[in-house]
């Protein structure tokens, strides 16, 4: 239930580059491109160009970074969208209560975590809760807010009998770097699994698009994803590189 999906895109691993570059009055085209057949298609960097990314991410020099641009449609309940909203340089429109007054949507946990005996965190391992307690106050819940709609009141205040595990969904847009801060955030160890699932997706989807510019701006790495399969996502991309250098040598003979 928890998702988010990418929609559409700005840039390239080739813009941060050529965004670094202009600096110089210079600009660089990329050996080729991979990822035909439908799919993304990325620039296969010069070596140069990739030690430059990785430049610009180690030494914090984020501005050629703010030339890409990412839009994402996600979906989450209520709890997990006021965590995920503080981020302030993220662009974010919601759907509203105050128009729809459809038939809601709840969250159902498919794992119930333990409340931390450390104050500082907020859950740790498994517990087992009584699921009609779960079931009980959403169905009284959905109830109320039915009953108050049929006498009339409007939906932004009926709204307000609903819970925090009410279903919402948002428009989600954004710089490479925005969302570089808000997953090095969420992706850590003592973060909310819910959030961090979300960002898991989101680190995934912005793997795909700039394989080059991701790793270097990724410092924190999801615990449920194991760092191997990060690099086989590396190696995947290196194996495309050579391929591109071989096809651009070639096309130079002919």
């Amino acid at each position: 239930m928890i998702r988010a999906t990418y929609i559409n895109h700005m840039g390239d691993d080739l813009t941060v580059v050529n965004a670094a570059r202009v600096s110089f009055g210079k600009k660089v085209e990329a050996l080729g491109y991979t990822g035909a057949d439908g799919g993304t298609m990325r620039p296969i960097l010069h070596d140069r160009d990739i030690k430059l990314i990785n430049y610009l991410a180690k030494h914090k020099h984020m501005s050629p970074f703010g030339h890409c641009f990412v839009s994402f449609h996600v979906k989450a309940p209520i709890f997990v969208a006021r965590q995920l909203v503080k981020h302030k340089f993220l662009r974010w429109n919601e759907i509203s209560r105050r128009y729809v007054d459809n038939i809601p949507e709840f969250y159902r946990a498919d794992q119930w975590r333990g409340r931390s005996v450390d104050a500082k965190q907020g859950s740790e391992g498994v517990t087992y809760p009584d699921p009609d307690i779960i079931s009980f106050y959403n169905h009284t819940a959905l109830r109320s807010y039915n009953e108050l709609l049929e006498n009339g009141v409007c939906p932004e205040q009926a709204r307000m009998v609903l819970p925090q595990s009410t279903m919402t969904e948002w428009y989600w847009s954004g710089s490479l770097d925005a969302f570089s801060d808000m997953c090095n955030l969420r992706l850590k160890d003592d973060t909310q699994g819910e959030t961090r699932r979300i960002a898991h997706q989101i680190s995934q989807g912005m793997l795909d698009l700039f394989p080059n510019s991701w790793q270097a701006l990724l410092t924190s790495r999801p615990v449920s994803v194991p760092i191997t399969e990060y690099g086989k996502i590396r190696e995947m991309t290196d194996d495309e590189r050579q391929r591109g250098k071989e096809k651009s040598i070639a096309n130079g003979r002919r």
